[in-house]
C-alpha cells in the first residue's frame, strides 16, 4: 500500500514537472557549423509534454535583425501572444536573423534547424508545422512555402515576392530561389511550388514599404493555379497591419485548424 502511494506521488510530480501554468519565452540556441545562433520558444499557456503541439515558425521583419536575442519579439507575433495567448494554443519559434542578411540561404537554415529543434525539445507535431512573417519575414514566409511539404499553412503579412532594381538581395539566392524570382512570371512559378498548402494573406492597401501589388499579385497566381488561399487587405491600412492580423481571431482559429495531409 504504501509502495503504491510513493507511486501515485512520484507519477503526479513528473506529470506536473512537464507543465507550465503560465506561458513563457525561453532562450535556446542551436550550433550551424563554426557559428551558434541564439533563438526564443514561446510555450503557451497549460503547456505539457504529454501529447504533442502544433509549433508556429515567427521570421520578423528587417528593422528586428542582428544577434541580441530580443528584437524578434519587440513587434509583430510576440505582442499579440502577450495580449491573446490564450487562442495561440501553440508553441511558436522566433528565430533572429543577422544583420545584413534576409531569410535564405543560411539565415532559412538556421530557422530550419530551430524549428526541428523545438519539434524534438517540446514534442512538436509535424502535421501541424505553421509559417507566417512580416515585411522581410512575409517575404521569407513566401520562399520558405516552397517546400511545399512541410507546412500545415501559411500566414504572409505585407510580404514581397519579387524585387526591383533599386532593393536587391544582399547575396545572391540559392538556385531554387533564383529560378522563382528570376523567372518570367515569379507570382505564377512560386504558385505551382506552393500548391494545395492552405495560405491566408494579409496586407495593407496603403502600404508605402512593400506595395499592395505584391500580396494581390501573389494571391491572383494562386487562386489560378486552383490554390487553397484567402486574402485580408486593410483598407486604410499601412506597413504594419500585423497587429491586426494577429489579433484576429478568426484567422488564428483557422490556422491551428489546418493539418498536413
Amino acid at each position: 500500500m504504501v509502495t503504491r502511494r510513493i507511486f501515485l506521488v512520484l507519477l503526479t510530480a513528473l506529470a506536473l514537472s512537464g507543465c507550465t501554468r503560465r506561458s513563457q519565452f525561453l532562450e535556446r540556441e542551436v550550433k550551424l557549423g563554426t557559428h551558434t545562433y541564439k533563438y526564443l520558444v514561446w510555450l503557451p499557456q497549460h503547456y505539457t509534454k504529454l501529447h504533442h503541439w502544433p509549433v508556429i515558425l515567427f521570421l520578423h521583419g528587417s528593422g528586428e535583425r542582428g544577434s541580441d536575442n530580443a528584437q524578434q519579439v519587440s513587434i509583430g507575433l510576440a505582442p499579440a501572444l502577450e495580449r491573446y495567448g490564450e487562442r495561440y494554443k501553440a508553441i511558436v519559434v522566433f528565430p533572429q536573423c543577422d544583420d545584413d542578411h534576409e531569410w535564405y540561404g543560411e539565415m532559412e537554415q538556421m530557422a530550419l534547424a530551430e524549428l526541428d529543434g523545438v519539434i524534438r525539445e517540446f514534442h512538436g507535431d509535424q502535421s501541424r508545422l505553421y509559417l507566417t512573417g512580416i515585411s522581410m519575414g512575409g517575404a521569407g514566409t513566401w520562399y520558405m512555402a516552397r517546400h511545399n511539404r512541410k507546412w500545415a499553412a501559411l500566414v504572409p503579412i505585407c510580404g514581397v515576392v519579387t524585387r526591383h532594381s533599386d532593393d536587391p538581395f544582399p547575396s545572391d539566392p540559392p538556385p531554387d530561389i533564383a529560378r522563382i524570382v528570376g523567372s518570367r512570371d515569379p507570382y505564377t512559378t512560386l504558385a505551382g511550388q506552393i500548391g494545395p498548402i492552405p495560405v491566408w494573406a494579409f496586407h495593407g492597401t496603403m502600404d508605402d514599404i512593400v506595395p499592395v501589388t505584391e500580396s494581390r499579385s501573389m494571391v491572383a497566381a494562386l487562386r489560378r493555379a486552383g490554390g487553397n488561399v484567402q486574402y485580408t487587405e486593410y483598407a486604410n491600412g499601412g506597413h504594419d497591419i500585423w497587429d491586426d492580423a494577429y489579433g484576429d481571431p478568426a484567422m488564428v482559429h483557422w490556422l491551428l485548424q489546418q493539418k498536413l495531409k
